[in-house]
């Protein structure tokens, strides 16, 4: 639009204002305020002066301090803006105010299944505990499609191999075990699964029996499980695989879906590829629709501990108690001393495409990443790919790197994912749609195809309350069954990535 103003200055305590598009040199973005070299769009533009050592200001929040002097009308990146030290005030408690349940919650058409819990997608998984079974997994995945296995089946929308990278050369107890257990367990029982056919080795640390006897998964007409020695070789376990599958799409083909409240749904939620319009455009507005989601009885969860770092105390001043709060805590202290043993430090996240998106340090990155959880009280705090037991807003330990932390929220019960980007991602998450959310208008122009939502036009007027309700009807239609774009592109056969603790050995 060509009245649209060039920047933006988000809270009337920062330094800094937002360029809105690309600016020249020279140019007026406010009264007696003149650009003195030219600005990438999304980056920041020093709006007063700013000695050496003061903090820089964005969202109303410290993002770092200047390393140098900083001229009125300079660009504020890598070059002046660095980090320093940063000590939050957790205020366990004192933001959080409650939202108020909508009188009639909305509806979607779902899976419902034994467990009480409800499906938006209704997929056969092969799922291996170890990777020297992911071949396997796949030959066995060819031959029902050579077969046309599924023509009979029209209620069940795929096969797909669950492949991964682990399961052996690991301690077989441990922190790393546990979170692999978990994670498989956790897609054993996810609702967008109909039916589960779990292959293995036979002499791997993670044994399939030992998720049977701690009744993590049990044999049952919905799960059914063998390994390749037991069964004789490759060739044999395929034939047996393909019949076994035929069997399993009988029953999950018996699944229909019918109508359930949005209480039902489990939203995970995703940033990836973020740049600087993210947290004033798609992460907010994401924030939106996950307070809608809570308001319905839904669970939206966010992730991604190393990417909230700095903006920890956001979450603790709106936890319900100061348990919660505690928790969320010491999860990033863990991650401080994880970072440090592995030589990593915990300041240095912003990632190369963040940075030319006009990212700076991981407080500013953090500050927008917080958005996507909106204003709802943080319910609860858990484990990477724990099981959610409680409705409202959650916290679940991740990485940032998207598709291991999507595993997670998968593991945990995530039936639905919504994913901001702002420099592209084109990446899906089987049996889980994902719905993309682009924060700027020239990636939405750039590459449409791989996107659902534009929150580029939030820059041309329109609210956020609008854009987040946008979002939530689309989640409602993806939960019924239309197919995001990273469906329709066949994506998600390859982003199964547990998180891998400790030695391989």
């Amino acid at each position: 639009m060509t009245d649209q103003p060039y920047a933006l200055r988000l809270h009337d305590t920062d330094n800094i204002m937002i360029a809105l598009r690309a600016i020249p040199e020279g140019v007026e973005i406010a009264p007696a305020l003149r650009t003195t070299q030219a600005i990438p769009a999304g980056h920041k533009i020093a709006c007063q002066t700013i000695g050496p050592g003061e903090n820089v200001r964005k969202y109303g929040q410290i993002i770092g301090v200047a390393t140098t002097a900083i001229e009125r009308g300079a660009h504020v990146h890598v070059q002046n803006l660095g980090m320093g030290a940063h000590k939050q005030d957790y205020g366990f408690g004192e933001a959080m105010v409650a939202l108020d349940p909508v009188a009639e919650p909305a509806q979607f058409q779902g899976f419902h299944r034994s467990s009480g819990r409800v499906g938006t997608r209704n997929y056969i998984g092969i799922l291996t505990s170890v990777n020297c079974a992911g071949s396997v997994a796949r030959f066995i995945a060819e031959g029902a499609a050579r077969e046309n296995l599924l023509a009979d089946f029209p209620n069940v929308d795929g096969i797909v191999p669950i492949v991964h990278g682990t399961g052996c050369g690991m301690s077989g107890k441990g922190e790393g075990y546990e979170t692999l257990f978990r994670t498989l367990a956790g897609y054993g029982h996810n609702p967008n699964f109909g039916a589960i056919l779990m292959v293995g080795l036979g002499c791997e640390v993670m044994q399939i029996p030992d998720l049977i006897d701690r009744k993590a998964l049990k044999d049952s007409a919905r799960f059914r499980y063998m390994t390749i020695q037991n069964q004789g070789g490759t060739r044999a376990t395929v034939d047996k695989g393909v019949a076994i599958l035929r069997e399993l799409a009988a029953e999950a083909n018996h699944a229909t879906r019918a109508p359930a409240t949005a209480a039902h749904l489990v939203l995970g939620m995703q940033c990836g590829g973020s740049d600087g319009y993210s947290g004033i455009t798609a992460n907010p507005a994401l924030g939106v629709a996950s307070d809608l989601l809570v308001r319905h009885g839904g669970v939206s969860i966010l992730s991604e501990t190393s990417e909230i770092y700095g903006a920890e105390h956001l979450l603790t001043r709106r936890a319900v108690d100061r348990a919660t709060g505690t928790k969320l805590i010491d999860l990033i202290e863990w991650w401080e001393d994880y970072t440090a043993r592995n030589f990593g430090e915990m300041d240095n996240n912003p990632s190369p495409g963040n940075k030319r998106g006009g990212l700076t340090t991981i407080l500013e990155k953090s500050l927008g990443a917080v958005a996507k959880g909106g204003a709802a009280p943080l319910a609860g705090v858990y484990k990477y790919a724990e099981p959610i037991d409680r409705h409202g807003f959650v916290f679940m330990d991740s990485p940032g790197y998207d598709p291991c932390s999507v595993t997670g929220q998968v593991a945990s019960g995530a039936n639905l994912v919504a994913f901001t980007t702002g420099r592209g991602s084109v990446s899906g998450y089987q049996p889980v749609p994902s719905i993309k959310i682009a924060s700027n208008p020239d990636l939405w122009r750039r590459m449409q195809p791989d996107m659902d939502v534009n929150c580029g036009d939030i820059l041309d007027g329109v609210s956020l309350h609008d854009k987040g309700h946008e979002i939530f009807d689309l989640m409602l239609r993806v939960a019924s069954g239309e197919h995001t774009k990273s469906e329709a592109q066949g994506f998600g056969a390859v982003e199964f990535v547990p998180w891998q603790i400790g030695a391989v050995m």
